[in-house]
């Protein structure tokens, strides 16, 4: 087992802003490899924001973005436990990444559950003449058809969208690395993009 210095677990805690003992724990646990160590910090906080989960988020603010060419703009509504946490410049810069995100990708819902139905059901027939046009085996085209209703979702929900930012994470993790470091269930409302003629 390596040797977990103090200038190892501060490094640590200033890129995943985890407690020092979560830290020191995460490189004890990964033999003080810290790409591991990081990894084992984000899967716990995974856990910790599943926990959080349930808990009413009924604060929080309207994060805003207006692109450059002041024709398309977004409102966001991000919600969380307390108004501490939402004045809090981790969860204010949230919102701004998230709004950014809509007025780049468009989204039409927050999540699968947001997505109507008509249209998830527009999706499948268009995918099942597709899968049979293409002369694949009837069999098989449910499977195709629910594979590329999975793709839809992401490109279509805010939380299963790739960061703009960071296309390794998806906007799901993002808000539950934020519920890992401030401690609060966080939750994305709504959300209304605006664009210029459209």
């Amino acid at each position: 087992m390596a040797a977990i210095t103090a200038a190892m677990v501060k490094e640590l805690r200033e890129k995943t802003a985890a407690g020092m003992m979560d830290c020191k724990k995460a490189l004890q646990e990964c033999d003080g490899d810290e790409a591991k160590a990081v990894d084992w910090l984000r899967q716990k906080g995974l856990s910790k924001a599943a926990k959080k989960a349930d808990r009413a988020t009924s604060e929080g603010l309207i994060g805003s973005y207006i692109h450059s060419n002041g024709k398309i703009g977004v409102m966001v509504e991000l919600k969380c436990e307390t108004d501490f946490v939402a004045r809090n410049e981790q969860f204010i810069e949230l919102a701004k990444n998230l709004a950014m995100q809509i007025a780049a990708t468009n989204p039409v819902a927050v999540d699968e559950n947001g997505v109507d139905a008509e249209l998830i059901e527009r999706e499948r027939a268009v995918y099942r003449e597709k899968a049979l046009a293409e002369g694949k085996p009837e069999n098989i085209v449910e499977k195709i058809v629910d594979g590329a209703i999975k793709k839809y979702y992401k490109e279509v929900c805010l939380l299963e969208q790739p960061f703009i930012r960071d296309d390794k994470k998806v906007i799901r993790d993002l808000l539950n690395d934020t519920i890992a470091t401030l401690g609060e269930n966080i939750t994305v409302g709504r959300f209304c993009r605006f664009q210029l003629g459209a």
